[in-house]
Order: structure tokens, then sequence, then C-alpha cells
């Protein structure tokens, strides 16, 4: 591939994730702003979040693989949709014992989840911008993790703001790789036009 075409097909990834980014920085700033109005005042709502939640997550990352060379070449996100769909069953099920036990399952999902999505900004990292923000957000998904399950033995029982706590920090870091990628293509394309 001539280095004009790699040139193109870097910009068209870029392009893509930048999409992708902000999507998921948007859904997540929507759940977030959902878990602290209505998911604290009804459990019913709460309990619809938290299951949608990796249900999201899920279908993101079943979404992004296919537009970035199906799941052959991305086998950390096939990992992450297997581990977001037995999640979202498990909170399902941990809602019917205690906020306690979903917690605790969040947090594993948390560390299994974060670590994948390390993998998977490593593996971007010579081909797309942002993935700095990535590697960050997933090492303190994984740090988030192991204090949900510490949390989740105390007798107090956890409600959806800690979740909601850890959702916004996600949104904040897709955020920042949307906008790192704005910036990179913008610069991109401003010195395609001065040649």
């Amino acid at each position: 591939m001539s280095n004009n075409r790699k040139t193109h097909a870097a910009s068209g990834n870029d392009q893509w994730l930048k999409q992708y980014y902000f999507t998921r920085a948007a859904f997540s700033v929507l759940w977030v702003a959902a878990a602290f109005t209505v998911g604290r005042h009804s459990f019913a709502a709460a309990a619809a979040l938290l299951v949608i939640y990796p249900a999201w997550d899920a279908v993101a990352n079943v979404v992004d693989a296919a537009r970035s060379g199906g799941f052959a070449v991305n086998r950390s996100q096939a990992i992450n949709v297997t581990a977001s769909s037995i999640m979202t069953l498990a909170v399902f099920v941990a809602l019917t014992m205690s906020m306690n036990w979903v917690l605790g399952a969040f947090g594993l999902w948390a560390i299994f989840s974060g670590l994948l999505q390390l993998s998977t900004a490593l593996r971007r990292w010579k081909t797309s911008g942002g993935q700095w923000a990535m590697i960050l957000s997933g090492g303190q998904s994984a740090v988030a993790g192991a204090l949900f399950i510490f949390q989740a033995q105390m007798p107090q029982e956890p409600s959806i703001s800690t979740v909601a706590g850890y959702a916004g920090v996600g949104a904040f870091y897709f955020l920042v790789s949307a906008i790192w990628l704005s910036v990179a293509l913008s610069r991109r394309n401003m010195r395609r036009a001065e040649l």
C-alpha cells in the first residue's frame, strides 16, 4: 500500500474513532444524568440503567470492531463483547439479591473490561490518535473495579451514584480522545491544503 493510501486509511479510521468516542461520551453523560436524577429516586429506573450500561458497552464494541476490521483483528473487543454480555445478565441476577452484589459484579467487569480497553488502545497506538486517554481510562477502570469489590463488602448498601461516578470518568476520557482526534484531523487537513 502506498504512503498516500495508508494516510487516507488512517485518516478514515481516525474519523470513525472520533465519531465513536463522541457518541460514547454523549451516551455516558446522558446515563450519568439519568442515574443522578431518576435513578436515585426509583429502584426500577436504577435497575434498568444498571442493566443498560454493560449492554450498551457490548453493542458499542460490536459496532467499533465491525468498523475496524472485524473481530478477527480485534480480539480484545470480541472478548469485551462477551464479558459485557455476561455482565448484563449478571447485573440482572444480582439485582434480585442486593446492591452490594451489583457493585461487586460491576467491580469484576470494570477490571476485566478496563484491561481489555487498555489492550485495544495499545494495539491502536501506532495507527490512531488519542489512545493515551483510552490507556489511562482502561487502567483507571481496573483500579475502580478493585475499589468497587472492596466497597461491595462493606455493610452499608451502595447506590447507583457509585457507578455513575465511574461512568462520568469514562465519559471524560472518551471526550478527551474525541477532541484529541478532532484536532489531529484538523491539522492533517490543513497540512494537505497547504501542499
